[in-house]
């Protein structure tokens, strides 16, 4: 007996005289305006003209809108095969996360050469924004009664309606809601990366690699307990595969600039180390040839 469960909504738009809204729509964009928010604040904070941040977010979210879209269509073809016409209806639902960051990180890497900007800087100041932008954005599928994951009677289980429950899953009238789990880990993701950005001294770049890391570990779980339809790869969801990418690729570049923060630290205590040496070497060099054995004695000291 299922004593408590989060209920669906009963629509997934909303109408404003004979304007129709769809839920999904408002919140991938109310996820972008929050995610704008946070970044052109750290971006400022770095030096850099309200401006320079403005024109850095339009093309982030154009081409993150068009990278996510095109990553969905392409891990998910076999849901539009004999029907390509859908593929582009974005108010549907289907927006892929990793295409959205691998595209808009390609297009602002151009961006920043191009202003000759440090990419760095655009990488660090994004990096708590976009988990802020994907939790918000993850209750669009709460609407459409998506992305959902297994049965499960658990207090804050999920009601899905019949015609959106898959075939297998008929019978059971509740299940995870993996996107609630997902925006709690974001959020939570958010504040850690605020609280180390000002805790710990990051060589540039690394906070990004920082987000990477944690997104994917998040995802990971996520995707094992998801149950809606998705490619796979040996068996595997193709997410998973992505995530284990970014995962491994995320651990090695933090991995990769700790070593060479630790080989700099070397460096520099051994070239102290020999200017110490050269001090002692020059000084008594200088010292004159005929100097008393009593003043020797006390440099030596």
């Amino acid at each position: 007996m299922i004593s408590a469960s989060i209920p669906s909504p009963s629509a997934s738009s909303f109408e404003i005289g004979s304007l129709e809204l769809r839920a999904y729509g408002l919140m991938v964009a109310l996820g972008v305006l929050v995610a704008a928010w946070l970044f052109s604040q750290r971006f400022v904070k770095r030096g850099h003209s309200p401006e320079l941040a403005s024109s850095a977010i339009v093309w982030a979210v154009v081409a993150g809108l068009i990278g996510s879209r095109i990553y969905h269509v392409i891990t998910d073809w076999r849901t539009y095969q004999g029907n390509w016409g859908e593929s582009w209806q974005i108010w549907q639902g289907g927006l892929g996360i990793p295409g959205a960051v691998i595209a808009a990180a390609a297009v602002l890497w151009v961006w920043a050469r191009q202003r000759n900007i440090a990419f760095t800087d655009v990488a660090d100041s994004v990096a708590p924004a976009l988990p802020l932008g994907q939790a918000v954005g993850r209750w669009g599928n709460w609407f459409n009664q998506e992305l959902y994951g297994r049965p499960t009677d658990l207090p804050w289980a999920l009601e899905i309606d019949p015609e959106h429950r898959r075939a297998q899953y008929l019978n059971d009238a509740t299940f995870h809601p993996t996107f609630l789990y997902e925006c709690v880990w974001n959020l939570g993701l958010v504040v850690f990366l605020l609280w180390a950005a000002k805790r710990f001294s990051f060589k540039p770049g690394r906070l990004f690699g920082l987000y990477v890391l944690g997104y994917s570990l998040g995802r990971l779980w996520i995707e094992t307990i998801r149950v809606d339809f998705a490619s796979e790869l040996l068996g595997v969801r193709v997410n998973i595969w992505v995530m284990l990418v970014f995962f491994c690729a995320s651990v090695v570049y933090l991995l990769w600039g700790s070593r060479d923060e630790s080989e700099e630290s070397d460096s520099s205590e051994e070239n102290d180390v020999s200017d110490e040496d050269s001090t002692e070497t020059d000084a008594i060099e200088a010292m004159p040839e005929d100097s008393s054995v009593e003043a020797q004695i006390t440099y030596d000291r």
